[in-house]
């Protein structure tokens, strides 16, 4: 297995080396032994949600839904929300000889014909957020983002492009960002949205929602969990991993049997929505 240069508090492997990269094939090649799989999880679940939201438009009829992804990377999750693609896919199409042999700008040239040629009827438009500048850049090249930010809102507020994009922005996703952000970045965002905005993410079961969901809650949204349902993340890197995270499970009163005592991070899905008047 893969092995992390360094890793937070809670013991989980953060793969810095691999997340601000020209372009996405180290990350692939990185994550592939892991089974690293969320993504594809997400993929119909942001589908529906999409399209769920979209049919409120904002006065009530239906109308195209944007959707800013927090901790966006490489813009995979755009990929597979407005492109006949699948993550299996992905895999292949960035560590096959192929994409070894070509340099960045002519993976680009690569990608920009990749996309435009899956690219779904039912896509809408995607922002993308991540303090990774390399990765966001390279997501706005070949066409998977409409606009991408490169801002940390742990730590500043957004700039004024931003802002004006959090106004025209219905859905709010994230994939496993949370831990790498926290309530502060999601108070930043829901404080310049402007139309009726959704919010639904995929949280490591080893990490706490709580104050993510109450600053929700603060803006009017209230969040939804199916506490039954758990989706795997990816392989653990060492014993070390997952013993940190076993214990993080039980700590948070959850039971890691058969899900992180099996040798897998799993997360479950949050669904916040305008609460009813």
């Amino acid at each position: 297995m893969a092995e992390s240069r360094s890793s937070d508090t809670t013991g989980k492997a953060w793969f810095h080396d691999i997340y601000n990269e020209p372009d996405p094939r180290a990350y692939f090649r990185r994550l592939a032994p892991l089974e690293y799989e969320i993504p594809h999880h997400a993929q119909e679940v942001f589908r529906r949600t999409r399209a769920e939201r979209g049919a409120l438009g904002t006065d009530g009829g239906e109308g195209p839904v944007t959707v800013l992804d927090v901790c966006c990377s490489y813009g995979i999750n755009a990929a597979l929300l407005n492109h006949d693609v699948s993550l299996a896919e992905l895999y292949a199409h960035y560590t096959g000889p192929e994409a070894d042999s070509l340099t960045t700008t002519e993976l680009i040239g690569r990608d920009k014909e990749f996309y435009a040629s899956r690219r779904r009827a039912d896509a809408t438009p995607a922002i993308g957020l991540d303090a990774a500048d390399n990765a966001t850049r390279y997501a706005l090249a070949v066409g998977l983002l409409d606009e991408a930010y490169a801002e940390d809102l742990e730590t500043a507020s957004p700039s004024l492009p931003l802002r004006r994009a959090l106004g025209r922005t219905g859905l709010i996703t994230v994939t496993g960002g949370v831990g790498y952000v926290t309530h502060r970045t999601f108070e930043a965002l829901l404080e310049w949205t402007r139309r009726p905005v959704w919010v639904s993410a995929f949280v490591l079961r080893t990490f706490s929602y709580g104050q993510v969901a109450a600053s929700l809650e603060a803006h009017g949204l209230t969040t939804r969990t199916d506490t039954s349902r758990t989706y795997p993340q990816r392989l653990f890197t060492t014993v070390a991993e997952q013993r940190a995270a076993v214990e993080r499970v039980l700590l948070a009163g959850d039971d890691p049997a058969g899900l992180e005592a099996d040798g897998r991070y799993h997360t479950r899905l949050y669904e916040s929505r305008p609460s009813p008047v």
